[in-house]
């Protein structure tokens, strides 16, 4: 009879203690519940989160909000981009250059390079935008974004005084020529079958040409005529004369441009309505170059 209460009582206790094991795992499962549903709403939102809600501002945005405008320039290619007699940077790329920056609200910063590095840095994001006389063509266009013509150039086949054998493009073939890399002048060049030297700078093609070293140069009307304005001795001639192109503002593509290239056109514009790009063009060139034909 002992025994039996004994063994009742037993079983009772064990009984007991087996639920307050259940009762306590039971609290440990409602205390980490709430845990996994943070981590899977978190995981939810993020696969809800907009794609714009982190990206960056478009560049109009960012150089608004910085107040200045980081434009690359040779300063070595007069009448586009100079020094005058007190080191000042002038030129015609550096008056728009200016405007543009005015009609965006912020200050301009040239950064003067040379010319390979010019679109290289525009490309990269190391500058916003390039003045320096660029071309526009449908291969740069596949990469740049560009503004709308500000200034249509001729382009002359320059030769040394005493040079009789080259007078055309076609006479360009097996000879050697003296420009800029990765230019249009030194693309023209070699698609006639010339070999191009590189040069970074006017004066050095324009030695090159009078030492012999090279047998013609290709480049903008404008400048030749400067250069001669400012060298009437220098040992060189022009053979002809081609066909003009449009030359325009690049910036890096991409859509994060597409609102800085249209604020852009619309300054060129007003400034083309009101007379200011022709003054320009006539103040640098002593011709006004901003209409195609």
């Amino acid at each position: 009879m002992k025994i039996n209460k004994f063994t009742r009582l037993l079983t009772l206790i064990l009984a007991l203690g087996l639920l307050l094991s259940l009762a306590a795992c039971g609290s440990k499962r409602e205390e980490t519940a709430p845990a996994e549903n943070t981590e899977t709403a978190a995981a939810e939102a993020a696969d809800t989160a907009e794609p714009g809600d982190t990206a960056e501002p478009d560049l109009l945005a960012q150089i608004q909000e910085r107040g200045t405008i980081t434009i690359a320039t040779e300063g070595d290619w007069s009448p586009w981009t100079y020094h005058d007699e007190n080191d000042n940077l002038v030129g015609l790329d550096i008056e728009i250059g200016t405007l543009i920056a005015e009609g965006l609200g912020v200050e301009p910063e040239f950064y003067e390079t040379d010319w390979d590095s010019i679109l290289a840095g525009v490309d990269s994001g190391r500058f916003d935008i390039a003045c320096n006389g660029v071309g526009y063509t449908e291969e740069r266009a596949e990469k740049y974004n560009f503004s709308t013509p500000y200034v249509y150039t001729h382009k002359v086949l320059v030769v040394r005084s005493d040079n009789e054998d080259i007078t055309s493009l076609e006479d360009l073939n097996g000879r050697t020529t003296a420009n800029s890399p990765s230019s249009t002048y030194a693309a023209i060049a070699e698609s006639y079958g010339a070999t191009v030297t590189s040069v970074s700078t006017l004066t050095e093609t324009i030695e090159l040409l009078e030492q012999g070293r090279v047998d013609a140069t290709i480049n903008a009307q404008v400048s030749i005529q400067d250069y001669l304005d400012q060298h009437p001795d220098a040992n060189i001639k022009v053979v002809a004369v081609l066909d003009g192109d449009p030359v325009a503002y690049p910036v890096r593509g991409g859509a994060d441009t597409e609102t800085l290239i249209a604020a852009i056109d619309d300054i060129l514009e007003q400034a083309r309505q009101d007379g200011t790009l022709s003054s320009i063009s006539e103040k640098y060139f002593g011709l006004d170059l901003t209409q195609p034909d």
